[in-house]
Order: structure tokens, then C-alpha cells, then sequence
């Protein structure tokens, strides 16, 4: 995908008839096709990009050909709606793509791993089920120009059940239990963290290493330096398991126990995997909370530090919940 300025931008200005109706529905669907987002009644943003150009002016055409009419903007937000709102509405609409393919994929997993499904099962339909989700998400992943923190949690779910699918298991090159021999590594995972890998983070710095480093990288698939550590990525040393996100993995291998830990593991899986196995009264709340963090910090470093401190207070507040 070409690199992607969040400050500058395409419009698409457009009229179309009332009537047939059919064509104002067709012009929805195919701007929903290309990524495109709603600002105000009638006015849709891409990024400026090559390819946004050409997918409005397809669209354009059509409008006209249909009796509408309409034009194409390259800007600039200076005044009202913002950069940042902007991204916003993009996140938004594809994180409501990713939960729909997790939700989907879930399921789909919750059949391959049942102690009852045929042994034959993961390889037949279970392989031409997950090539469909795999299409879903490459399309998801071409028009998630920003990308959005659950992209992450799609891609690993779909690496678990490729592993699974195949008979391969993730590699654990750092499979020790307990915390021993983990200090003064450094911790990579990918940028853009969000709920389980910002998590994964308090935990280390909590537990682990006070002055742990992290180490962000662009690619699903890393290979190892020195002295380092993957977590929440691809045969990361700690990463999905089955139906458990990394959080929880980590929480079993580093033998960290209490009950306050246990609650926030069930927070993050909710939030992570969205299959509602859990659902605190707490999760929603905090959820949003972590979503506006990262519509606030951009920087991942920034955005890891910040969120320890939400989860700092999540603890507390588990801690004081029991001895009430």
C-alpha cells in the first residue's frame, strides 16, 4: 500500500437523483467497497492516493452516468472537522470490519478445536473456510489506510488456526516458566498496540522488568536479534494460544497469579477477542477508554506508557474490589 499522509485529503461532492433509488443505494455500496467514509450528508474522504483518485472517478462516472452529478476535492481540513476526526471515522468503519471477521473466525475455531469435531474436519472444510476469512482480511487490510488496532488481533487469530489447520504448532523459543532469565531482554512486538499487546507491556514493566524496553516493528513476522524477545506477533515467543490471548499465555508461562490479575485477563479477552465469554461490567468502559487513547497518541511508545497507566488503575481496582 502507498504511504498514506493523514492530513491530506480526496472529496467526493455529490447529488443524486431521488429517484430510482437503486442508484443512490449502488453509490453507497461501492464507496463502502473502496474505503471510503462519510463526513457530512452527500461528502465522502479518502487519503490522497493514487489509487483513491481512481476508485472516485469511477465512482463519479457512474453518478453522472445515472443523472447525478458531483466533483472530486483534493484538501485540507483547517477549521471544524479535524485530521484527527477524520482518522477517527476511518478506524471506526474498519473496526467494525476486523470484529465482524474475529467474531466470524472465532467461531470457526471454537469448531476446529472441539473435542468432538471429525479428525479429518481442520483439513478439509476447516482449510476452505479459512482461505474465505483469509480473502476477507487481505480486502479488509487494502482499504484500512490507518491501520486500525484490531487488524492485529485478526491477523494472529488466522495464523492460529492456519498452525492448527496444518498440524503445526507456533515456535516457543522462550518457553520457560516463570520470570527467571527475562530481565534485560528487549520485548518486540508490532506498532500500533492496542489492548493485548499494550497489556502484554504493563505486565513486563509490572512484573517482569520495571525498566523493560519494547521494540515496535511494521512487519506481521520478525526475526529475532539478540537478546530479544516477541510478543502478540506471529511464532511470537508469546502469541495467541487456541482461545486465549497473548495476555492470558503470558499470565499461565510467567506463573503470575492473582485475582486481580484474572480479572483484567478477562477484560482483555473480551476486548481482544470479542466473543463475550466474560462480560465485566467493566469491559465496555474500558474498552473506550483505551480507544481513545490510541486516537490520542499516535507514537507507540507514547501509546504503550499511557496505557499502563489505565491499566495500573485497572489493577487497583480489582485489588480493592476484593478486600471490600
Amino acid at each position: 500500500m502507498e504511504s498514506v499522509a493523514p492530513d491530506k485529503w480526496l472529496l467526493l461532492i455529490h447529488q443524486i437523483p431521488p429517484k430510482p433509488n437503486a442508484l443512490r443505494v449502488k453509490i453507497w455500496r461501492r464507496l463502502q467497497q473502496v474505503g471510503a467514509v462519510a463526513i457530512k450528508q452527500s461528502v465522502y474522504a479518502m487519503p490522497l492516493l493514487e489509487q483513491s483518485r481512481e476508485d472516485l472517478n469511477w465512482i463519479l462516472k457512474e453518478i453522472v452516468e445515472g443523472g447525478g452529478d458531483g466533483c472530486i476535492l483534493e484538501t485540507k481540513f483547517l477549521e471544524g472537522l479535524s485530521d484527527e476526526q477524520v482518522l477517527t471515522l476511518f478506524h471506526d468503519a474498519r473496526k467494525a470490519d476486523y470484529e465482524k471477521l474475529i467474531h466470524d473466525a472465532n467461531n470457526l475455531l471454537a469448531d476446529l478445536s472441539s473435542e468432538g469435531s471429525d479428525p479429518q474436519y481442520p483439513a478439509t472444510k476447516g482449510s476452505a473456510q479459512l482461505t474465505r476469512l483469509q480473502r476477507r482480511l487481505d480486502y479488509i487490510v487494502s482499504i484500512d489506510f490507518f491501520p486500525a488496532p484490531e487488524r492485529a488481533a485478526a491477523e494472529l487469530l488466522l495464523k492460529e488456526m492456519e498452525n492448527l489447520i496444518s498440524g503445526r504448532s507456533p515456535s516457543r523459543s522462550s518457553g520457560k516458566m516463570g520470570v527467571d532469565g527475562l530481565a534485560g531482554k528487549t520485548w518486540v512486538t508490532r506498532e500500533n498496540p492496542f489492548v493485548d499487546r499494550i497489556a502484554c507491556g504493563w505486565l513486563i514493566r509490572r512484573f517482569v522488568e520495571p525498566a523493560a524496553v519494547f521494540k515496535f516493528v511494521a512487519g506481521p513476522q520478525y526475526t529475532l536479534g539478540p537478546n530479544e524477545i516477541r510478543f502478540d506477533m506471529f511464532d511470537g515467543e508469546y502469541t495467541h494460544e487456541g482461545d486465549r490471548c497473548t495476555f492470558e499465555v503470558m499470565l499461565q508461562r510467567l506463573r503470575l497469579q492473582d485475582h486481580a490479575l484474572a480479572s483484567v485477563a478477562e477484560v482483555v479477552h473480551d476486548i481482544d477477542l470479542k466473543d463475550g465469554r466474560y462480560a465485566r461490567a467493566e469491559t465496555d468502559g474500558f474498552h473506550a477508554l483505551l480507544s481513545g487513547l490510541a486516537a490520542m497518541y499516535e507514537d507507540d511508545a507514547r501509546r504503550m506508557e499511557e496505557g499502563h497507566r489505565l491499566f495500573d488503575s485497572l489493577y487497583a481496582y480489582y485489588l480493592r474490589k476484593k478486600r471490600a
